[in-house]
């Protein structure tokens, strides 16, 4: 580049999406740089890399438009690896438009997309939808199995690209811009989520010895994967170490930062499955077990997933009132996860029931109801004040199932920590993912023995860290490579269901434990 050209950089000097304004000068007699290398050369002064590509349909627009626009043009880059660059877009300088990128939490039941600026970093906006793919089974298992058959792969894989494609139209119509001004779209994903994205056979996963298609998938073209935004723009999936291990949680060791610590950390991600991380800033240990859908709100009768009206806390006054929240304040229509450790573990400390989880008739009084066959329930809200007309009422199958669950979570959690030789109290940070972790009251939840007897101050609930540690990828180049770090650094470890296993959680099935002593907080 002679002395004259001129080059503004666009701020975010970590980005991997870059806008570059470029001021060149034009070619004359005596000086035969093609219109390429002239505009190549200008890029790398710029940059300060060596390694730079363009696609041949772009190639043959640029003596074009290198000559419309006087030789000042605005450049749309991507680091596809590390300093190795290409080039998306060349048209005239001083566009003014908004550069954007897409954030995506791919989850097995919802979906959520969050609009970026790239420039600035700010999130625009966001929006949750249900997964399509529901329609065909609401589990992962049903899915691989709907995938063997003929078409099912591409069903499940067109299921969820055309409604992400209309939510993006959306997007795009509400704050008025043209989607091909989204540059690229990080998405994570449990392993299965992200096969069914790409299009990818999931058959293996569930199958011994449980080997996925790919662990890494490389940067493609989004339009490859069949999501309509700029014609270039880039679609990065985030790794995972395995069949039940996938990115979704790798993104979410990254936004806890719990790699940065030096002292010990545990990430928590419940659902269907319990998703665990434990480690410092030095090593990773991992492992998922069957939590039971109780903790999503997929057991009991009125179990619902968070959403509006949902009860997610639950508060028993001592004259035996229960009174409830709800998301959204909305008249209550079922109960989410948090709600139901929530009314537990009141019903626990108040003597509604015992530690075996059983109603205690004198306590619970007229609220307590019997079925023809025998079967106990609790009224908890009466049909004149739910949103649906009908009593909203907790039966004794509903706490059993609950109590399995929460049985199940403290016993991963005493068989992780026995395996790696710590203990639960060296914990100093206890982060809690997921919609599930931005209800959950960890008094409750210590209350009931579903989680460590520990000061509350060390729970952290962080919400949605699949979402936020996808966000970081779009907006950091270091995030990208990190996240390829933490995944290179986790040691992946089966829980084997054996008798010392059966053990440990016939004794967490009581509330909070047969062993009170690891529960000295709690006053039942």
């Amino acid at each position: 580049m002679n002395r004259n050209e001129k080059v503004k950089v666009d701020a975010g000097g970590d980005r991997w999406i870059r806008r570059l304004e470029i001021a060149l000068d034009p070619p004359r007699l005596g000086e035969n740089t093609a219109d390429m290398d002239r505009l190549f050369r200008g890029i790398r002064k710029a940059l300060g890399v060596r390694d730079l590509s363009a696609g041949l349909s772009l190639i043959r627009r640029i003596p074009r438009i290198l000559r419309e626009t006087k030789y000042r043009v605005e450049v749309l880059l991507c680091e596809e690896e590390t300093g190795s660059w290409r080039l998306m877009d060349v048209g005239p300088s001083g566009r003014k438009k908004t550069l954007y990128g897409l954030a995506v939490d791919l989850g097995t039941s919802t979906v959520v997309v969050r609009l970026v600026d790239l420039e600035s970093g700010e999130a625009r906006d966001e929006v949750s939808f249900l997964n399509p793919q529901t329609e065909i089974g609401l589990d992962i298992l049903t899915r691989i199995h709907y995938a063997g058959r003929v078409g099912g792969l591409n069903r499940l894989q067109d299921l969820v690209v055309t409604t992400l494609n209309k939510e993006i139209s959306l997007l795009a119509r509400k704050h008025t811009f043209a989607r091909e001004e989204i540059a690229c779209i990080v998405v994570a994903g449990n392993t299965t989520m992200s096969h069914l994205l790409l299009g990818l056979d999931p058959y293996w996963i569930c199958r011994e010895p449980y080997i996925p298609a790919v662990n890494s998938p490389p940067m493609l073209r989004a339009a490859d994967v069949g999501i309509r935004l700029h014609p270039e723009a880039r679609i990065l999936v985030f790794p995972n170490v395995g069949s039940y291990f996938g990115g979704d949680l790798i993104a979410g060791i990254l936004a806890s930062g719990m790699t940065e610590n030096e002292e010990l950390s545990i990430l928590v991600d419940v659902g269907t499955n319990a998703e665990i991380a434990i480690g410092t800033k030095d090593w990773i240990v991992a492992c998922a077990g069957a939590a039971g859908p109780a903790l999503e709100g997929g057991v009991a009768d009125m179990g619902m997933m968070a959403g509006p009206g949902a009860i997610d806390s639950v508060r028993i006054h001592a004259s035996g009132e229960i009174a409830v929240r709800t998301i959204q304040n909305k008249p209550p229509v079922g109960i989410c996860g948090s709600g139901l450790i929530d009314l537990i573990a009141q019903l626990y400390l108040t003597g509604m029931i015992d530690v075996r989880g059983r109603f205690v008739p004198e306590k619970c009084g007229a609220r307590l109801r019997e079925t023809d066959d025998g079967m106990q329930s609790l009224l908890i809200v009466p049909s004149n004040a739910s949103g649906s007309g009908q009593d909203l009422v907790l039966s004794q199958t509903d706490i059993d199932g609950l109590l399995r669950s929460k049985a199940a979570m403290y016993t991963i959690l005493t068989t992780v920590t026995r395996l790696i030789n710590v203990s639960m109290e060296d914990f100093r940070s206890f982060y809690i993912s997921g919609t599930f972790g931005s209800y959950i009251d960890p008094r409750s939840a210590i209350a009931i023995g579903m989680v460590p007897d520990l000061p509350l101050e060390r729970y952290k609930p962080l919400g949605n860290t699949s979402l936020a540690g996808a966000m970081e990828v779009l907006l950091s180049r270091n995030a990208r490579e990190e996240i390829q770090t933490i995944r290179s650094t986790i040691t992946y470890i089966e829980l084997n269901v054996n008798q010392e296993f059966m053990n440990l959680f016939s004794a967490a099935r009581f509330i909070p434990h047969t062993d009170r002593s690891l529960f000295p907080s709690v006053k039942g």
